[in-house]
């Protein structure tokens, strides 16, 4: 056992950390340029900041779409490597990407594990942020680390010029007015999936109640004493229908298939333990990124077997349900779901206790014969009568979204995004893809903090010279 030989290596990564001479001008290195200085008579940090914004006499050299956490933080890392950065956002603020989610929705696990880079959350915030919160600190996280980020700006397509080495990007501003940028890179930040999926699910077109995927989901707030289901067993669908509840809804969880529930407390006791040791967030930024592909499957498997001690009572509750439940195609919890395919679990925030007890109804998709126009008619010939039918059906594959926007030719060159890799990796996640100055970023905000250097190291190397 390794435990057993604490001078014992079992794992080697090397890690870039800086480029000797363009180190980031951060503590004794702080910058005290024109812009930071005393101009009388001529422009201050604010006036030269709009104009840095406007990018009215140049272009970027890099374009991110998305102004989340993965967007802001690769921003604030290529500037401060002196790499001219452009975010766009189709939000009217920074933050409602979070802002705009359902009325409940906090962080399932602590915040130990989701500072943002140079930026830590304040040492009094709550150990499960709301999305609030959230929201309102990436726009001041923004502000701060001078982020140029034009919001209300949506991305409309692109191409690559092979032979200027360059993107021709359209965007389209919230005035309605276009504007071809040709930056070197482009970052899609958008997350790892594209728009949500409305599944074709028979009869749901002649049903005569409300339809809403949980995308434009924000609250159960009006539908007390109504008759809801929500269709897919995932956390959003857990989630929402926790929220429906407790606004004196009465919910139905359809279940199409088995998950992995976890209970919050369970996930945070069996991973990213380190994170709770004491270390510096950096320091434990390196150990996780260590781990390789076989290494995360033992120690994932190991967590399942936890796990299951420490959630017996919760498990064995939702199976005398009839709930479905599985750790995994290869015992290995939600943690891997999360990396092959971004869904098919729960981290328990209550829902589950629910679900046990009765209070939230459960259903499995076979019981279903088909929706018709009061609700849903049972394979038994019943019909029950609906008001809300909420899909809880995931989002397009990010790849699709490619396709739509940079064209078929890209997406096959590229091929998919997110998942594992044949080498281990998350495909064309982090690093460089099949298309030349295509990158892309997604996950949680460790994802953000941690692999955003290495975005940024990667693309600045490009624009020394130092790799072609």
């Amino acid at each position: 056992m390794v435990a057993d030989a604490p001078d014992t290596a079992w794992a080697l990564m090397t890690s870039l950390e800086e480029f000797k001479g363009h180190e980031e001008p951060i503590n004794h290195r702080r910058p005290s340029g024109a812009a930071y200085s005393r101009n009388f008579g001529g422009d201050n940090w604010s006036d030269l900041r709009a104009k840095e914004q406007a990018f009215a006499d140049r272009e970027p050299a890099v374009l991110v779409i998305g102004a989340g956490q993965g967007g802001l933080s690769i921003a604030a890392r290529l500037r401060l490597l002196g790499v001219d950065t452009l975010v766009v956002d189709k939000m009217p603020r920074i933050g409602d990407v979070w802002r705009r989610r359902y009325h409940s929705l906090a962080l399932h696990n602590q915040v130990k594990l989701n500072h943002l880079p140079y930026l830590p959350w304040p040492p009094s915030w709550p150990k499960y942020l709301p999305k609030d919160m959230i929201a309102n600190w990436l726009e001041n996280y923004a502000w701060a680390m001078e982020c140029n980020v034009w919001t209300e700006t949506s991305f409309v397509e692109g191409s690559f010029n092979e032979e200027a080495g360059h993107w021709n990007a359209k965007v389209r501003r919230a005035d309605g007015s276009e504007r071809v940028l040709r930056p070197k890179h482009i970052v899609f930040a958008n997350g790892v999936a594209g728009r949500p999926l409305k599944p074709k699910i028979p009869g749901l077109d002649s049903f005569k109640g409300e339809v809403m995927h949980t995308h434009d989901f924000t609250s159960g707030e009006g539908w007390s004493g109504k008759r809801v289901l929500v269709l897919g067993a995932g956390t959003s669908g857990h989630d929402v229908a926790q929220d429906l509840h407790g606004h004196g809804a009465q919910v139905t969880l359809i279940q199409r298939g088995p998950t992995t529930v976890t209970s919050v407390a369970a996930a945070g006791l069996v991973h990213s333990v380190y994170y709770s040791e004491g270390l510096p967030v950096e320091d434990c930024d390196l150990i996780a990124a260590t781990s390789t592909y076989p290494l995360l499957i033992r120690s994932y498997k190991a967590a399942v077997t936890k796990i299951k001690e420490i959630d017996h009572e919760l498990l064995a509750g939702l199976k005398t349900r009839g709930f479905k439940l599985d750790f995994g195609e290869d015992e290995t919890g939600h943690q891997m779901k999360f990396r092959r395919r971004h869904g098919g679990y729960y981290l328990d925030c209550g829902c589950s206790e629910l679900i046990i007890n009765g209070e939230v109804g459960l259903m499995q998709w076979e019981e279903i014969d088909q929706f018709v126009e009061e609700g849903v008619r049972l394979a038994n010939g019943q019909i029950d009568k609906v008001d809300l039918v909420v899909t809880a059906t995931g989002y397009q594959s990010q790849q699709d979204l490619i396709r739509e926007l940079l064209g078929s030719e890209t997406a096959d060159k590229i091929g998919p995004i997110w998942g594992i890799a044949p080498d281990g990796e998350l495909a064309n996640m982090f690093r460089p893809t099949a298309q030349r100055g295509l990158w892309f970023t997604g996950g949680g905000f460790a994802h953000a903090r941690i692999y955003s250097k290495y975005i940024a190291l990667q693309i600045k190397a490009r624009e020394m010279g130092l790799l072609s």
